[in-house]
């Protein structure tokens, strides 16, 4: 039997990925307190690469890795094209539009400035609302823009709300929740469908 891989994303996704891969006896050859990047699983015949959340969807695109666990976040930012199996019903948060309390200045009439480390997430859903925008793409620290007069709004992924309520921001309207997703190469799951549809069964199983 040949091996496959799978691409399991770095940080908090990738210690809820090896839960339960331990549930399900497919876990034994991770460390993810090492420093190493990839684990042979000889039992199973399974690699695991271990990969930065948004570099997981370009592995699997590219078929260094046939499955891969990432956010739904970095799927839609990505837009690659991946096939997506399974909602792993974990990592859940959502995406929200916020800005400084009592200062909401959405308006149609106005372009509206937003703050976001998604463009391309925010592009498409406020083109949907033909609400014109003009994207401020940052990498960290959203949360600041609006407060300095870099934005009007922002656009992030919130979990319990404490950062916005931290610094003096609201959420204006919510935009859609994210979990993470199996995803597969779509040549791979031609070739390995038997061995991908028993992963998915044993991953249901134990979610």
């Amino acid at each position: 039997m040949d091996f496959i891989t799978i691409a399991i994303s770095k940080g908090r996704l990738g210690k809820q990925t090896h839960k339960i891969l331990n549930k399900m006896n497919m876990g034994d050859a991770i460390d993810l307190d090492s420093r190493k990047l990839i684990f042979k699983d000889e039992k199973n015949k399974i690699n695991y690469i271990y990969v930065k959340p948004s570099d997981v969807i370009t592995y699997v695109e590219k078929g260094v890795a046939d499955l891969g666990i990432a956010g739904k976040d970095n799927i839609l930012e990505s837009n690659t094209d991946v096939y997506e199996v399974l909602d792993l019903k974990f990592g859940k948060c959502k995406f929200s539009i916020a800005s400084i309390k009592e200062q909401k200045i959405y308006s149609k009439n106005n372009v509206l400035k937003v703050a976001t480390k998604y463009p391309e997430i925010t592009k498409k859903y406020f083109e949907n609302k033909q609400q014109k925008i003009e994207i401020i793409k940052l990498n960290g620290s959203v949360e600041l823009a609006p407060l300095v007069g870099l934005a009007d709004v922002i656009v992030d992924l919130v979990e319990t709300g404490n950062t916005l309520k931290a610094n003096g921001l609201e959420t204006i309207e919510d935009m859609f929740n994210i979990s993470a997703r199996l995803i597969c190469n779509r040549i791979s799951y031609r070739f390995n469908y038997e061995r991908i549809q028993n992963i998915i069964k044993l991953l249901e199983i134990n979610l």
